[in-house]
């Protein structure tokens, strides 16, 4: 059996420029990426898809193979993961190179460990699923939310207005780091979130979303806490 790990690495971020190599607690935040792919042993290759000749370099330096680039389809500001990780796939098979499973990592997930990725590959292999998606709870009842209307606030779920908390159905969100996944469900599938997909749940201290520069410091922070917490 033969898997691949594909991290997505776009040159184009607009919100964070050049995101992707951003310094993160002393080196490019996507090298976290690679070395945890690479520490985790679970994959035969380890690439990076991206356009950018940059990001093609660091990618090597930190371990990483960039056996071909981007086109400029999957390039563009409105190319989807999926588009991505499809035109990877396929340009390996064109090549002779078929992976059985293969993992898509995010390039800005510093939390990610090597550990965690064995597992969630190993977790896929010995069941019948699809996918595999780690989640995060939600930390506050969504079927408690609040919205705004006309200058008032009103609940969105009036039938859960004296249910206790603990009573309400729990509920979970993407933890936005990877995806595990038999590349020939997806290929059928076209959509990471379609088909049968089993969870890993991981504690909100594993997960951090970088959207922002104010995001950025906060996941420094949190990124240095754990780090002296394990150092102890």
């Amino acid at each position: 059996m033969k898997i691949l790990a594909i991290i997505t690495a776009r040159g184009g971020s607009k919100r964070i420029p050049r995101k992707n190599i951003k310094e993160f607690c002393g080196k490019p935040i996507m090298a976290y990426s690679i070395e945890s792919a690479l520490g985790s042993g679970a994959f035969d290759e380890v690439m990076v898809s991206t356009e950018d000749k940059e990001i093609a370099e660091i990618s090597k330096h930190y371990g990483a193979k960039v056996p071909f680039f981007r086109s400029e389809k999957t390039a563009s500001d409105f190319a989807t993961t999926t588009d991505v990780l499809l035109e990877v796939i396929e340009e390996y098979e064109k090549r002779g190179d078929k992976f059985d499973i293969a993992c898509c990592i995010y390039p800005t997930a510093p939390f990610i460990t090597a550990e965690r990725l064995k597992q969630a590959v190993e977790e896929l292999k010995k069941s019948d699923a699809d996918t595999l998606i780690p989640v995060v709870r939600f930390s506050y009842p969504p079927q408690r939310a609040l919205v705004i209307e006309d200058g008032h606030l009103v609940f969105k779920y009036p039938e859960n207005l004296i249910t206790r908390s603990q009573d309400l159905e729990k509920q979970y969100h993407d933890a936005g780091q990877f995806y595990v996944f038999r590349t020939e469900a997806f290929k059928s599938n076209k959509n990471i979130m379609l088909g049968n997909i089993i969870p890993m749940e991981l504690d909100e201290m594993e997960v951090q979303d970088i959207d922002t520069e104010e995001d950025w410091k906060l996941a420094e922070l949190k990124y240095g806490f754990l780090a002296d917490k394990k150092a102890r």
